[in-house]
C-alpha cells in the first residue's frame, strides 16, 4: 500500500563457514546506528555453514540467502514480503491492473493458501471460485509451508497455459480440483449502473492505478443518464483493497476538502502521516484532478456502502472516512480487519520487500487493525440469512496478525460460541444435501442486499440481519 518506493540504507554481510568476517556491522534504525546482535548473527553463520557441509547435497549459496531473507520478512505479519525478480514484477504489474495469471486475490492461512476474492470476470471468478475457499495443492505441488509469493509464481504464467487448483471448500465439506486457463487479467476496477429512476449503483472491485479515473467517468455516465440523482449505492463488497491514493481520492469524491480521510502510525517518521481529501493527497505527478469533473452534487447526494467479511484495507479506509464523518450509512457484514500498512522497499534494481510500517486510523482515531468497520444497519447475503458468518476469516484469523495497538486485546467468548454452533449447522446441512449455494450477482434483482442499501436510501424499512452481532477484537496469542 505504500506510495513510496525508496532505499534507506545498504548493508553488506560477508560470511564464511562458521564465523563472521566482521563484527561491526550496524543497520539504521528510526535515525540512530544500533549494533546488531552479535550472537545470533554468529548462529546464523553457523547454521549456514553446516548446511553448506553438512546437507545430503549442495545448496546454492544464493538460494539459502534469498530464503533465509524470506523467512525473517514472512515471519513478521501476513503482509509482509520478500519480491525476487519476478514476484517484484508480478507485484508491479498487479497494481497496474494488468498480469498473466487466475486471477484471484489470496492470503495465507494455517500454512495454507486462502482465497481472499476472486477478481470479477477473471478464469477463476468464471471457473466458481469463492470468497474462503482454501488452495491445498498447485498442479503437483502442496501448498502447505509454501511462502504466499512461491504461490503466486505458480499460479502465474503464460496466457493461454492451464493451472489446476485443488480446492478446500469447508462450507460444504469437500475438496475438488478446478483446472484454470491462464490469460491476460485485465482487472475492470470499475462497474456502475442506475437501478432505477433516481438512484445508482456503482461498484469498486479493487483500487488500481486506473481507479480513480475510471470512478470519475463511471458517475459521469450516471449523472448523464439520471441529472437528478436521489441516492448512490457504493459497493465494496470483496474489495480486497490497493492503492492509498486511490482509497483517499474516492473518499474525497464524498467529503468535504481538507478533512482527514484516513492517519497512519509507526515507528519511523515518515509513516506518521494524515491523509486529507485534497488534491494534493491523491493526485499523480503530472496530472490533473480528475475529481474536478464530477458534479457538485456529488458532496451531499445520499450514499449507502456496502461492506462484507471480503472488503479489506483501502475500502475499510473509505468506509471508515465515510462513516466517521457521518457522510454515508455502512450496511452489510463487518470489514476483514486488515489496517497496517505496507511500504514496498528495493533491495536493488529487480528484488525488494514488503514491510509493514504503519497501522490505519480511521479520523476519529479507531484502528481498523484486527478489528475492521462495523456496519451501522448488519444486513445478510440473502432473505434467508447468513447463518455462516461467524465461520469466515478475517484479519484477526491470520497467523502472526498485528493487533490493533489501542488497548489488550479480548478474547470473543460470544464468537466462539457462535462459531460452535454455525460448526454444528454447517453439519446438518451436508447431511441434507450436496448441491452448490450460488449467491446472486453484485448489482442484480436478487441482490438482497442492495435492494436494502436501495430501502436506507428510500427511507423504507430495511429488514436488518437478526444473526450477526458485532465482533470483538480478539486476544492475539504470542
Amino acid at each position: 500500500m505504500g506510495q513510496k518506493l525508496k532505499i534507506t540504507g545498504w548493508i553488506t554481510v560477508g560470511v564464511v563457514a562458521g564465523a563472521l568476517t566482521t563484527v561491526s556491522l550496524q543497520t539504521v534504525a528510526r535515525g540512530a546506528m544500533t549494533p546488531l546482535p552479535l550472537e545470533e548473527i554468529q548462529q546464523l553463520s553457523a547454521v549456514f555453514g553446516l548446511v553448506k557441509t553438512d546437507y545430503v547435497e549442495p545448496v546454492d549459496d544464493k538460494k539459502l540467502i534469498t530464503d533465509a531473507i524470506s523467512g525473517m520478512v514472512s515471519s513478521l505479519d501476513p503482509h509482509s514480503q520478500y519480491f525476487d525478480k519476478k514476484s517484484f514484477k508480478e507485484f508491479r504489474e498487479g497494481t497496474s491492473g494488468r498480469f498473466v495469471g487466475v486471477g484471484i486475490e489470496i492470503t495465507q492461512d494455517d500454512g495454507l493458501i486462502k482465497v481472499v476474492s476472486p477478481i470479477e470476470g477473471s478464469p477463476a471468478f468464471r471457473a466458481g471460485i469463492k470468497t474462503n475457499d482454501l488452495i491445498t495443492k498447485i498442479d503437483e505441488t502442496a501448498v502447505k509451508g509454501l511462502a504466499l509469493n512461491d504461490a503466486v509464481k505458480k499460479m502465474r504464467g503464460e496466457p493461454n497455459t492451464q493451472v489446476t487448483l485443488t480446492i478446500l471448500r469447508k462450507d460444504e465439506s469437500r475438496t475438488f480440483p478446478v483446472t484454470i486457463t491462464r490469460e491476460e487479467i485485465k482487472t475492470q476496477s470499475v462497474k456502475g449502473k442506475v437501478v432505477e429512476p433516481g438512484y445508482a449503483w456503482v461498484r469498486l472491485s479493487q483500487f488500481q492505478e486506473r481507479t480513480v479515473d475510471d470512478f470519475v467517468r463511471k458517475l459521469e455516465e450516471v449523472y448523464k443518464q439520471e441529472p437528478n440523482l436521489k441516492g448512490l449505492v457504493l459497493d465494496l463488497r470483496n474489495d480486497p483493497g490497493g492503492l492509498l491514493d486511490a482509497a483517499v481520492a474516492v473518499s474525497a469524491a464524498f467529503l468535504p476538502e481538507n478533512v482527514t480521510v484516513v492517519s497512519t502510525n509507526g515507528q519511523l517518521a515518515e509513516s506518521k502521516a494524515t491523509f486529507k481529501a485534497a488534491p494534493e493527497f491523491y493526485q499523480r505527478r503530472g496530472s490533473g484532478d480528475p475529481l474536478r469533473r464530477l458534479p457538485a452534487a456529488i458532496k451531499t447526494v445520499p450514499v449507502v456502502v456496502l461492506v462484507n467479511e471480503g472488503s479489506a484495507s483501502a475500502s475499510e479506509i473509505v468506509a471508515g472516512a465515510l462513516q466517521d464523518h457521518k457522510r454515508a450509512t455502512i450496511m452489510g457484514s463487518q470489514t476483514f480487519g486488515k489496517g497496517s500498512v505496507q511500504t514496498v522497499r528495493p533491495l536493488g534494481p529487480d528484488t525488494g520487500i514488503k514491510l509493514t510500517t504503519a497501522r490505519y486510523y480511521t479520523p476519529s482515531g479507531k484502528s481498523i487493525q484486527a478489528k475492521g468497520i462495523v456496519p451501522d444497519v448488519m444486513v445478510d447475503e440473502t432473505a434467508e440469512g447468513d447463518l455462516f458468518a461467524s465461520l469466515r476469516m478475517r484479519e484477526a484469523d491470520l497467523e502472526k496478525h498485528l493487533g490493533s495497538g489501542q488497548g489488550e486485546e479480548v478474547k470473543d467468548v460470544a464468537r466462539e460460541k457462535a462459531r460452535e454452533e454455525a460448526r454444528k449447522r454447517l453439519e446438518e446441512e451436508t447431511k441434507k444435501h450436496v448441491a452448490e449455494r450460488k449467491m446472486p450477482e453484485f448489482g442484480s434483482d436478487q441482490d438482497f442486499q442492495l435492494a436494502q442499501a436501495l430501502n436506507q436510501l428510500k427511507g423504507k424499512t430495511v429488514l436488518a440481519s437478526k444473526t450477526q452481532t458485532e465482533r470483538k477484537e480478539e486476544k492475539k496469542e504470542n
